[in-house]
């Protein structure tokens, strides 16, 4: 058997479900818990150990660590045993017997030793007793409602206390969560928490839900434990046999810990081939914020990595987890994750957080800045405790932050020369990647598929970054004077650049990139954006080049005094779209518009003096392929084309993996190839006969009429009805469908417009809400 390390005499281990912690861990006497074995192989000094685990489920009593001081083998393999299918996991097995209750609601005597914070059934999660009760279809948190903690909803509450309040932050940047601590003499509800955001915000008034609380425990699937009576309330699923199924409560956050630090670090383990499930939510530990950032941060997940080296967790799978999958803390070098499932997670699928220790002049709240006069001027850390040449290759990430919403697919704080190679992902509440600051850049985000994004929040992109660094203040008079007093003083931070190439990105609730407050030093080049544009606010020595950007543009927002920033060579599909730009950086210029319209707003800005618009010739855009022909226009601009193979790369991921949504090029609609698109859910369709115009009651074919609404199309929340025509969406006439695309895609991070529709022939003024 090969070892993946440098073997110095190679021992194994086995491990079984029907094996005893006593035995020698031979494969005729194999230990029972992965525990045991880890606990032996770490003492054997020199060895290069194999812990091979055999199928079953190995419920975990306590988190298993390894740290510097118990670890002397010189490397350590745990891994499933060939390819049977082993799942470690945080939960604990129950075996209820049930016995009615009232109203459908089922009850059994049940011994815990603390109260249970996730019930699962056959593997499934478990809503807990809510309000509003659980809706799939329902775009944040599952059903929300405005009055859940209204004093008329709190009076119906005997005892809530050990209840849960959720909320999206009241600018949609993120979440809030409380526990409940009862009530107070005047019936009032008193709760404490609200940690979980670093940008200081009351609730979202609409956006929120109530969960554990045995008073709302009136849907099939919830559940409630009493923990004084220890009595388990559970109303089945629909068609479910409770009787023949089995239970797990979850009691563990963390799974595995790997410590030591950067003076003795753990070196040389591999974790293959296993799944990691069942672990117990931690929204209520996410409390350490992040420097300036809107996050703050829990530092555990199913697996911690904590002043490690050459770490590596390949092929293994992260599901039904209640918080985050994989965690870097402080110093890590040189570990790898590759070829990973992670999907069903309650926050972030890998994350690497450095010390703020090792970060000169930190401030940690947006609206701070330090001081001139106390400002270190020396570039780069301070010490090297912080990630450091990782990498994150080939996993297939999806459906996250299923509790926590200030989460990210991959997460970057603090850090430096992180890797991020083609990887798919794709269904999250908030980022795919962020990039919480400028510590200290060096990374490579390249060749991911990412979509589906910023599904319950706003304002956030696909690929997201900050760049609150030491420069950096919300005055933007202040930085300009900083900068121009202090040349260079925005490289302290950022010390390598970061490159973002290859990567498709879609968002339709923000950008596809979106560089915000500050970000600096970026290299952007032969990306693809498929429908939010890409937008750089503030900072310096942007580099934008050779992107395509689809059914979208360039927006640049407040650029500072001589930023040097940089954009050409570009695909672009519409005319830009800045906002207070009074500084318009180094070049813009030879770029591609698809539109006339494009390139005559952006000369009327002074810009793209020797830019071209015309026939792109596309080899294939209504299935995604940009490549252009041979004899295409946009070579003269000097664009090259794209290497379009972006997420991962094993079959067996490739085979899971979906990909985002082809949306037809909004000049295909404007030319009339294109008849009638979606949007919010429903069908549009230009007018395009006496009859339409005539039923409609309109003096021309202008506008876009709605033709199909399926039940749950978005546009039924803004109480649209088949037959209304657009005339106008935010103060801009429309004239076709195009008009209703191209306005939206400018507008679209506002979260709502007002409109003015046709509707039984007469105009009437509506609100239109984006998500």
């Amino acid at each position: 058997m090969q070892c993946i390390f440098n073997c110095s005499g190679q021992i194994k281990l086995l491990v079984a479900l029907n094996g005893n912690d006593t035995n020698s861990g031979t494969i005729t006497q194999p230990f029972q818990s992965p525990a045991a074995a880890i606990a032996k192989a770490i003492t054997l000094t020199g060895k290069d150990v194999v812990i091979e685990i055999r199928k079953g489920v190995y419920h975990l009593d306590k988190t298993i660590g390894i740290t510097a001081a118990s670890y002397q083998a010189h490397s350590l393999t745990i891994r499933g045993y060939k390819n049977e299918k082993v799942i470690i996991s945080g939960a604990q097995k129950i075996t209820p017997k049930w016995q009615p209750y009232k109203n459908g609601i089922l009850q059994s005597h049940i011994v815990l030793n603390e109260k249970p914070d996730r019930l699962l059934m056959n593997g499934i999660n478990l809503p807990m007793a809510r309000y509003p009760n659980f809706d799939s279809t329902a775009r944040v948190f599952n059903g929300t409602a405005a009055d859940v903690i209204s004093d008329e909803i709190v009076r119906n509450w005997q005892h809530p206390q050990g209840g849960f309040i959720h909320a999206l932050h009241d600018g949609e940047w993120g979440d809030f969560h409380y526990l409940i601590t009862g009530k107070t003499n005047d019936g009032k509800l008193s709760y404490e928490g609200g940690w979980q955001n670093n940008r200081p915000a009351p609730m979202h008034p609409q956006y929120r839900f109530v969960e554990n609380i045995v008073e709302e425990l009136d849907a099939p699937g919830e559940w409630w434990y009493d923990n004084n009576a220890q009595i388990l309330y559970c109303y089945p699923p629909r068609g479910a046999v409770v009787e023949k199924a089995q239970f797990e409560v979850s009691h563990l956050t963390d799974l595995l810990h790997i410590i030591g630090d950067a003076h003795q670090p753990v070196k040389n383990i591999s974790i293959q081939n296993m799944t990691f499930t069942g672990t117990s939510r931690s929204f209520m530990l996410t409390k350490e914020p992040l420097l300036r950032s809107d996050w703050t941060i829990y530092r555990g997940g199913a697996i911690l990595l904590d002043g490690t080296e050459n770490i590596r967790v390949t092929n293994c799978s992260f599901s039904s987890l209640g918080g985050n999958a994989i965690l870097l803390s402080n110093y890590n070098k040189s570990d790898s994750i590759l070829h990973n499932e992670i999907n069903d997670i309650g926050a972030s699928a890998v994350a690497f957080v450095g010390n703020p220790a090792a970060v000169r002049s930190p401030a940690f709240r947006y609206e701070l800045s330090v001081p001139w006069k106390e400002m270190d001027y020396t570039p780069g850390p301070k010490t090297n405790d912080y990630p450091q040449h990782c990498l994150v290759q080939d996993n297939l990430i999806h459906h996250i932050g299923t509790i926590e919403k200030q989460v990210a697919g991959i997460e970057i704080d603090m850090s430096a020369w992180i890797t991020v190679s083609h990887n798919t992902i794709y269904n999250t509440p908030r980022s795919g990647i962020n990039i919480g600051d400028g510590c200290w850049g060096g990374h490579i985000i390249e060749f991911n598929d990412v979509f589906n994004t910023v599904l319950e929040t706003g304002d956030h992109g696909a690929f997201n970054s900050w760049g609150r660094d030491r420069f950096w203040s919300p005055d933007r008079s202040v930085i300009d004077s900083i900068v121009a007093a202090k040349p260079g003083i925005e490289l302290l931070d950022v010390i390598a650049p970061n490159i973002l190439r290859n990567n498709r990105f879609q968002c339709d609730h923000g950008w596809d990139i979106d560089l915000d407050d500050g970000s600096s030093n970026y290299l952007i080049y032969n990306n693809i954006c498929l429908n939010g544009g890409l937008k750089l606010r503030e900072g310096y020595h942007r580099t934008v080049t050779n992107n395509i950007i689809i059914n979208n543009t360039f927006h640049p927002h407040v650029w500072l005094k001589n930023s040097g920033d940089i954009f050409e060579h570009n695909i672009v599909s519409t005319p830009y779209a800045p906002i207070l730009m009074n500084s318009w950086g180094k070049v813009i210029n030879n770029n591609f518009f698809l539109t006339k319209d494009g390139l005559e707003k952006a000369q009327q800005l002074g810009l793209d003096k020797n830019s071209i618009t015309g026939d792109v010739q596309f080899v294939d855009a209504a299935a995604g392929n940009y490549t252009i022909k041979a004899g295409s226009p946009a070579l003269k601009t000097g664009f090259k084309n794209v290497d379009g193979n972006a997420g991962v790369i094993s079959p067996a991921l490739k085979r899971k993996a979906a990909s985002p949504a082809i949306k037809p090029l909004f000049t295909d609609i404007a030319s009339g190839k294109v008849s009638t698109i979606e949007w919010l859910g429903a069908r549009f369709k230009n007018i395009e006969t006496l009859g339409e115009r005539s039923a409609a009651g309109m003096h021309d074919n202008h506008g876009a009429m709605l033709v199909e609404l399926p039940e749950k199309a978005l546009a039924t929340k803004s109480n649209l009805q088949k037959g209304d025509v657009i005339i106008q969406l935010d103060n801009t006439p429309l004239k076709a469908i195009s008009d209703l695309l191209q306005t939206y895609q400018n507008i679209k991070w506002m979260g709502s417009a007002e409109c003015i529709i046709i509707r039984n022939q007469a105009e009437k003024k509506i609100t239109i809400y984006f998500k």
